[in-house]
This record gives structure tokens, C-alpha cells and sequence, in this order.
């Protein structure tokens, strides 16, 4: 099989994208992994930095998610999967905006969340080809795709 593209989309706040990458490459599998912006003072003071200053916190805001809404695009457009994370911590709007994305594109969706998750994001998860629980299970569909 080529070489598969996925998007890794979701929350910031812990390892599991490393751990998909660390997997990928134990198991050297044909996977280039794309990626938004994981630094969270980057991502949100972006519009302000190129852009300049406002007097309002929410449009500064709305200068950075304007900008990260270019890279995030781009990404899901070219991706062949996305894989999106919903933590348990904060309420990841921007995560399930890219899962309707994807879905709507037509990508190949698989979601990462705990148990605890399910019911809240069971239309999101009934959009999704796999849903999934450890970044473990996510590696290992993604060998199970690319097996030739």
C-alpha cells in the first residue's frame, strides 16, 4: 500500500500523539503523520502576532482561530485518515468541528477517547470508522490498513 497521511487532531494537554508516532515507527509502517500547532500560547496569540493587537480578547481569538483554521483545513483536505482525541479535561469544540469536517470531506475517521466519553460523543463516534480508547489501538489499525 502508499504511503498513508493522517491527520492527528484533538486535544494538547498530553502525550498521545507521541505515542501514535512512537508506534508507527516501532512497527515501521508507511504512515506520515500531520499535525495542528500542539504549542497552546502559539496557537491562540497567532492572529495578534501577525496580525496585531486588539482591544478584545475575543477578537484576538478570533484573528488565531481564523489563521489555525488555514493549516487545520489544508491538513484534513490532504490527509487520508484523521484521527481525532477527545481528552477528558476541557470540552474540545475545535476536535469535534474537525470530525464533521473530516466526515463531510469524506475521510477515513477514527476517534480516541475514554469510556466516559461514549455517550456524549456518540453522533460524533457513529461518523467514525473505528473509535477507539489508547493510542495503542490506533497504531494498530493503522498497521491493519497498510498490511499489503
Amino acid at each position: 500500500m502508499a504511503e498513508l497521511r493522517v491527520y492527528l487532531s484533538g486535544e494538547i494537554h498530553s502525550e498521545w500523539r507521541s505515542e501514535i508516532k512512537a508506534g508507527i515507527n516501532e512497527r515501521n509502517l508507511p504512515v506520515t503523520v500531520l499535525c495542528p500547532v500542539t504549542d497552546h500560547e502559539a496557537s491562540d496569540d497567532v492572529g495578534v502576532e501577525i496580525l496585531g493587537e486588539e482591544e478584545s480578547p475575543f477578537w484576538g481569538d478570533h484573528k488565531g482561530a481564523k489563521i489555525n483554521a488555514i493549516r487545520t483545513r489544508k491538513l484534513i483536505e490532504t490527509a487520508d485518515v484523521v484521527v481525532v482525541k477527545f481528552g477528558e479535561k476541557f470540552r474540545q469544540w475545535n476536535a469535534a468541528f474537525d470530525a464533521g469536517y473530516a466526515s463531510a470531506l469524506g475521510k477515513s475517521l477514527i476517534t480516541l477517547h475514554g469510556t466516559q466519553l461514549s455517550h456524549a460523543l456518540k453522533e460524533v463516534d457513529a461518523a467514525a470508522l473505528a473509535v477507539t480508547e489508547t493510542p495503542e489501538q490506533v497504531v494498530g489499525v493503522l498497521e491493519y490498513v497498510t498490511r499489503q
